[in-house]
């Protein structure tokens, strides 16, 4: 049994953008600091943030990847509202592979922010007890109004077969 069916295939390339409604804001940065136990003065004190060579507060790097903010998708039946693939493949499990996050600028309050997400790359495998499995890889890529490049997200998920039968 081949995982990587005509359906699955075509998502190869598959592309959804994603733009905020409206600029990130002081108060989005000095909150997601606050929840994440991160009391770096930089994401709230102006003055401490431009002693510190920045321009102004600024964001924790995380915050642009909580794309829920952007998306306005409703919630799934899980209670999630941010960007999914829903691959639904008939006899897998998934699982997530892990996440690889580079930032290339820190985010300001002023950043309306664009995620980009795409599907690059399918690759069927076995697992060591020899059951078919769908390694897909996508990207989310983050930029502002003006273009800049901000993060990226090399995101892997994995679609394994949940009988012991190899295909």
């Amino acid at each position: 049994m081949s995982l990587l069916t005509d359906e699955v295939r075509a998502l190869l390339g598959n592309r959804r953008v994603y733009t905020a409604p409206e600029a990130l804001g002081a108060a989005a940065c000095r909150y997601f600091a606050q929840a994440v136990g991160d009391d770096n003065p930089i994401y709230r004190d102006e003055a401490y943030a431009r002693v510190h060579g920045l321009p102004g507060v600024t964001a924790p790097p995380t915050l642009i990847c909580e794309t829920g903010q952007y998306t306005g998708l409703p919630m799934d039946r899980d209670g999630y509202a941010g960007h999914s693939w829903h691959l639904h493949v008939p006899g897998t499990r998934q699982v997530r592979g892990g996440n690889a996050y580079t930032f290339h600028r820190r985010i300001r309050p002023e950043d309306v922010i664009t995620a980009t997400w795409e599907i690059h790359d399918l690759t069927e495998k076995r697992t060591r007890d020899g059951r078919d499995m769908l390694i897909v890889g996508s990207r989310a890529t983050y930029t502002n109004q003006d273009g800049d490049l901000l993060a990226v997200n090399e995101e892997t998920i994995i679609l394994v077969a949940m009988d012991g039968e190899a295909g």
